[in-house]
């Protein structure tokens, strides 16, 4: 509703709530708004298909329900969309009033590469043509989490996914605290290796997928090591973990270029690496136990 520009603009805002509260109603004024109240088991990618259903727009834009957008936000990303080669486009992200570390460790993350084509594109807010989205057959419904990865992926093999700072947003929802980060993520994890199948893997992804499994493996080894009088197996085992973790603390902490305490960082890859471990060990099992159920 607060967007600059002259444009016709269908609201779809896809819910498993029983109702919209008043105040989305109170925000959304004069524009056109439609509710679809979407059965609860449904996934992320079935409410987004969902939406798309209920409009016949030439472009479409996926925003997630808890983040904000700058007044430019439509009229930048349609100027990216009229570029040659570029199917998908992106604001940046920046970090709301009085950001908590987490919050400031999580926007460094996300604009490691600005004003660029990039590999993948996070789900909070994407604008597309529908025909790329009739393309890629719209999102994977078979995914519980990950589906960006995977729809962002299948989009990049027509042209390029384009991460911009012409806009921004701010993630209302960010998580604000290490132990509600650390529930997310083994819930986020639990998706990992279901999203490899059907697509193309990049280089620069597959450390997310092998650290934080190996640095739990060495983890859990240095005591056992100890236990059963192999000292120098466990030394083995501690750097084993302690070499890729300082590595990443290292980079994110370049990456913020010092703003963000080292301890904070730290603490951060402290709480994610296990919950991303946890996860994707869940994921593994509930994978495997499916295909057993199948046959």
């Amino acid at each position: 509703a607060g967007q600059q520009g002259d444009h016709r603009i269908q609201v779809v805002v896809v819910t498993q709530n029983p109702a919209l509260e008043a105040a989305t109603l109170e925000a959304a004024g004069d524009l056109p708004l439609h509710a679809d109240y979407a059965p609860a088991e449904l996934t992320i990618s079935a409410l987004r298909n969902r939406g798309v259903q209920h409009t016949d727009s030439e472009f479409l834009a996926f925003l997630d329900a808890d983040i904000e957008l700058s007044p430019n936000w439509l009229n930048a990303m349609l100027a990216h969309l009229h570029r040659d080669g570029v199917v998908l486009a992106s604001a940046q992200q920046i970090a709301g009033d009085n950001p908590p570390p987490l919050e400031s460790i999580r926007v460094a993350l996300s604009n490691a590469t600005v004003d660029a084509a990039v590999d993948f594109l996070p789900g909070r807010n994407l604008l597309l043509r529908r025909q790329t989205f009739d393309e890629v057959r719209g999102f994977p419904e078979h995914l519980v989490t990950c589906e960006d990865y995977y729809f962002t992926d299948q989009a990049g093999q027509l042209g390029q996914l384009w991460y911009s700072s012409d806009a921004c947003y701010v993630h209302l929802g960010e998580d604000k605290q290490l132990d509600e980060m650390f529930s997310k993520e083994i819930w986020r994890g639990q998706s990992n290796l279901q999203s490899l199948r059907g697509r193309r893997i990049e280089p620069g992804e597959w450390p997310s997928f092998i650290v934080p499994p190996w640095i739990a493996l060495c983890a859990i080894a240095v005591p056992l090591c100890l236990l059963f009088g192999q000292p120098q197996l466990a030394a083995i085992s501690a750097a084993g973990a302690l070499l890729p973790f300082g590595a990443y603390v290292t980079r994110l902490y370049l990456l913020a270029a010092g703003r963000i305490g080292i301890g904070h960082i730290a603490a951060f890859y402290g709480y994610y690496f296990p919950a991303r471990a946890w996860g994707t060990a869940l994921g593994a099992f509930k994978t495997l136990g499916g295909r057993l159920h199948d046959h």
